[in-house]
C-alpha cells in the first residue's frame, strides 16, 4: 500500500469536508414577502466580478428575471437583513437591494461585468428552478454552478461547464443578443463597512437602479 498516497488523499478529504457548504432555509413567510416582480420581458443576466488590476475572475452571480426576481450567488459574500436566503438563491432583489449588491462587489479592486440576454418565460422558469435545487455551493465553485446550470438550459449548452469565471463570461458573450456593460467603483476594498450601512438604509422601490 503506498501510504504517502493514503495521506494526501485523507488530507484533500479533510479539506474538502471542511469548506463543505451550509445549507441556509428562509422560512416560506420570510420569502414570500419578499418577492420582487421585475417589469418588462424575462432576461438573464451573469455577473463577474473582475480584478482590476490582474484581469482573473473572483466571482460570478446569475441573475433571473421571470415570474419573480432570483439572484443565484452561489458562495457569495454579500447580505441584508431584507434580502431572505435559500441555499445561494436570494429573493426580494428589489431595484435598490440590487444597487446595493453591485455596490459591494464593484470597488478600487474590481468591477463587474454585467452580461443580459432576452429570454423566454419559460426558460426563465427552467432556469428560476433549476437554481432553487442546486443546494448551497462550496468555496470557489461559483462558476462551476452557474455553468452546470446554463450548460443544461436550451440556448445556453455552449457554455459548458468550468471552474473559471472569465472562460464562461467570454462564452456567454458569444450567445446572440447579450448586451454588455460594466459596472465600476473607487470605494475601499474593506466593505464590511458599506454592508453595515446597506443594512441601516431605508428602502424604497425605484422605478430604475443607476448603472455607470
Amino acid at each position: 500500500m503506498n501510504f504517502r498516497r493514503v495521506y494526501v488523499l485523507l488530507v484533500a478529504l479533510t479539506a474538502l469536508s471542511a469548506c463543505a457548504a451550509e445549507s441556509v432555509w428562509a422560512p416560506d413567510e420570510a420569502v414570500a414577502r419578499a418577492s420582487y416582480v421585475p417589469p418588462g420581458p424575462s432576461t438573464v443576466t451573469l455577473l463577474t466580478a473582475i480584478n482590476n488590476r490582474s484581469g482573473s475572475g473572483g466571482h460570478s452571480a446569475l441573475l433571473i428575471d421571470g415570474a419573480e426576481r432570483l439572484l443565484f450567488d452561489p458562495a457569495g459574500s454579500w447580505h441584508h437583513p431584507n434580502v431572505p436566503e435559500r441555499n445561494d438563491v436570494l429573493f426580494g432583489m428589489s431595484p435598490q437591494l440590487f444597487d446595493f449588491y453591485m455596490d459591494y462587489h464593484a470597488r478600487e479592486t474590481y468591477h463587474v461585468v454585467v452580461q443580459e440576454i432576452e429570454i423566454s418565460p419559460e426558460i426563465a422558469a427552467r432556469l428560476s428552478q433549476a437554481v432553487r435545487e442546486y443546494g448551497p455551493v462550496s468555496q470557489a465553485q461559483c462558476a462551476l454552478s452557474i455553468s452546470r446550470i446554463l450548460s443544461e438550459t436550451p440556448g445556453f449548452e455552449s457554455i459548458g461547464t468550468g471552474w473559471f469565471p472569465n472562460r464562461m463570461m467570454d462564452r456567454f458573450e458569444e450567445l446572440p443578443g447579450v448586451r454588455t456593460s460594466r459596472v465600476y467603483d473607487d470605494d475601499s476594498d474593506d466593505n464590511l463597512e458599506l454592508l453595515q450601512a446597506q443594512g441601516r438604509a431605508q428602502l424604497y422601490l425605484p422605478d430604475e437602479f443607476r448603472r455607470e
